[in-house]
């Protein structure tokens, strides 16, 4: 039998899942975005985009770039640098036809 949740610990639990999520991407940055895109129809700048929408939201000011460190834990230019590969052929169709690798 689950225990009822509250609102405001609903949004708790909330938060620390999507905090959870985002050091699960800072440590695998072995995971290019166009897999996490062609696998799951999102990737990193796709949470850092709902993120900033989510402050503009409160009137909250939050440029991209300052929402992307928020995701990639440093600079986007630093992460691309340090950790992301040319997209294949493959990675590229598959993106480019919206087809789920298989």
């Amino acid at each position: 039998m689950s225990t009822p949740i509250d609102a405001e610990t609903r949004l708790h639990l909330e938060a620390a899942a999507f905090r959870r999520l985002v050091e699960h991407l800072r440590e695998r940055s072995d995971v290019q975005n166009i897999d996490l895109m062609n696998l799951a129809g999102f990737c990193r700048n796709c949470l850092s985009r709902w993120y900033r929408e989510a402050a503009e939201e409160r009137n909250i000011a939050l440029p991209d770039a300052e929402a992307r460190e928020i995701v990639y834990g440093m600079p986007y230019k630093e992460w691309q640098a340090l950790h992301q590969k040319a997209a294949t052929p493959e990675q590229q169709e598959r993106f480019a036809t919206g087809q789920p690798h298989r």
